[in-house]
């Protein structure tokens, strides 16, 4: 599983919209959709902060773990 369909589903199964997240992260929506679609790369401090919102490891966010 990618890093940008695993970012997606947890978003889906948060029930929060793509504005929701980059509003979190600071960003302008079609960045944080750029990097949803593997557009761009996700930045660490992106990924450490959506593994602290949706409460998982990097290692999960980023695929190298299913737990």
């Amino acid at each position: 599983m990618s890093v940008y369909k695993r970012v997606r589903d947890l978003r889906e199964d948060h029930d929060k919209t793509q504005k929701d997240i980059a509003e979190y992260l600071h960003m302008q929506l079609t960045v944080y959709q750029r990097y949803e679609r593997g557009e761009r790369e996700l930045p660490l401090w992106a990924a450490i902060m959506l593994a602290d919102y949706y409460n998982v490891t990097l290692d999960y966010l980023v695929g190298r773990n299913n737990k």
